[in-house]
């Protein structure tokens, strides 16, 4: 996994200043977050380094950044180095001393990544180990109602993204990056809504919750409602949120 996002963290970081980022993905996602102000968060996938730097900003009392990819990892440290927040990076393999020290882990576009139901169910079983009980686990997967095929339907939001055929588990998946002046091709994996509830279960998560994108107020005034409405409509990736459960 870790090659097909060697060499990205600049593409990544472009990805966030796009209107799709900033104005509907990103709200969404701090949407179902919530306030982060006081808590340790630990971004589990953190690419370049965005989501982890916008929880820093937001006042987190504790950031950490973890990718597979050290590339991505350095690329993240490069940007706390020119403009320091606090983070702490860590790449390869997440430390012992982490287990049970976070209130929130998030995951943006990490689950797409699991090949395998072994590897679904290890992201899952990371995320509840890294968590405090009662801590919350917010992730985005590939939306398991995405228009598989019409590659153009989320042209204009920068990318594109479709398979041969109806996907079933763990089958791939083409997602192009289609903004600036590159073409970047990832292939990720396809999960029912019914085989990660089920994972999600087995690794000790409840109360799980699916959450619905939305558009700023900025976004809709710049770009007009109808530009928004057939992502809003079947978006490609869905928000999730549960929570590890109390001990008794």
């Amino acid at each position: 996994m870790t090659g097909q996002f060697d060499g990205l963290g600049d593409r990544y970081e472009e990805f966030s200043r796009t209107p799709f980022r900033q104005f509907l993905e990103v709200p969404s996602v701090m949407k179902a977050v919530g306030d982060v102000k006081g808590t340790a968060v630990f971004d589990y996938g953190c690419g370049a380094g965005d989501y982890t730097r916008w929880f820093a900003e937001r006042r987190a009392s504790r950031v950490v950044g973890f990718d597979v990819s050290q590339q991505m990892v350095e690329y993240a440290q490069e940007r706390e180095r020119r403009q320091p927040l606090g983070i702490e990076y860590c790449a390869g393999t997440i430390p012992d001393r982490f287990q049970g020290r976070f209130d929130l882990v998030v995951s943006v576009y990490v689950i797409p990544y699991a090949v395998t139901q072994g590897d679904l169910s290890g992201q899952f079983d990371a995320a509840a180990w890294l968590l405090r009980p009662g801590g919350r686990y917010v992730a985005l997967p590939v939306h398991p109602e995405f228009p598989h095929a019409d590659p153009d339907f989320y042209d204009r939001y920068g990318l594109r993204m479709y398979a041969p055929k109806l996907p079933g588990d763990g089958d791939p998946v083409t997602l192009e990056l289609v903004f600036g002046q590159r073409r970047d091709v990832l292939t990720a994996r396809y999960w029912s809504r019914a085989t990660l509830t089920d994972a999600l279960h087995q690794a000790g998560f409840q109360d799980l919750r699916w959450h619905d994108h939305h558009v700023t107020d900025e976004g809709l005034r710049a770009y007009g409602t109808t530009s928004w409405d057939r992502y809003i409509e079947r978006p490609h990736a869905a928000i999730f949120s549960c929570a590890k459960e109390e001990r008794l």
